[in-house]
């Protein structure tokens, strides 16, 4: 099974830029667990050993499809269930261009991935766990997410700015005509 993971994974290598696959149209038959995990880090490891090669994680990344809280590497024959610590991806680059309402963030992921927050990618704040600071967090493809870094999330509180809504105010940032809230200002800065 793992071994036909390997040749499509080997097989989108040569795809250069083409679409990602449509792994949420694909249903396999379920295979079983592999020993794969992806740290809260965003670092992939197998049997326990990092995935040292970008270009594999970055292929795995491709046919990775999650199915409520549960994830899984697909192919259209085989489905692989596989750990995730808290979400698969980890924002590590922002881009911002315009200012206000109008200005734009686009997020890289530890993939490559690129997502400009927006009604496609709407960001949220939240914990991921009880013991965890709260972090942003954007959706990338396919109900998968991206943890907005703790060094670009520093560039976000940079941005971010004061505005009421329903009666409070509240800090956050514009992306794409979109106000993405971080937290009732009163509890952000108290």
């Amino acid at each position: 099974m793992m071994k036909d993971l390997l040749s499509y994974a080997a097989k989108l290598e040569n795809t250069g830029g083409k679409p990602l696959p449509p792994v949420d149209k694909w249903n396999p038959e379920y295979c079983g667990e592999i020993d794969l995990i992806i740290k809260r880090d965003g670092t992939w490891f197998h049997e326990g050993t990092p995935i040292g090669r970008a270009r594999l994680v970055r292929l795995f990344s491709t046919v990775l499809k999650r199915e409520g809280d549960e994830y899984f590497l697909v192919t259209p024959v085989e489905k692989l269930k596989i750990i995730v610590e808290d979400v698969p991806f980890v924002g590590v680059l922002m881009n911002v261009t315009g200012e206000g309402a109008q200005q734009s963030l686009t997020f890289t992921t530890n993939v490559g991935d690129e997502v400009t927050g927006g009604p496609a990618h709407k960001m949220e704040f939240r914990k991921a766990s009880k013991i965890s600071a709260a972090s942003p967090y954007i959706d990338v493809r396919s109900g998968l997410e991206a943890r907005i870094s703790r060094a670009v999330f520093y560039d976000l509180v940079e941005l971010g700015e004061r505005r009421q809504m329903d009666g409070t105010e509240m800090f956050g940032v514009w992306s794409s005509d979109m106000f993405f809230p971080f937290g009732r200002a009163d509890e952000i800065f108290d």
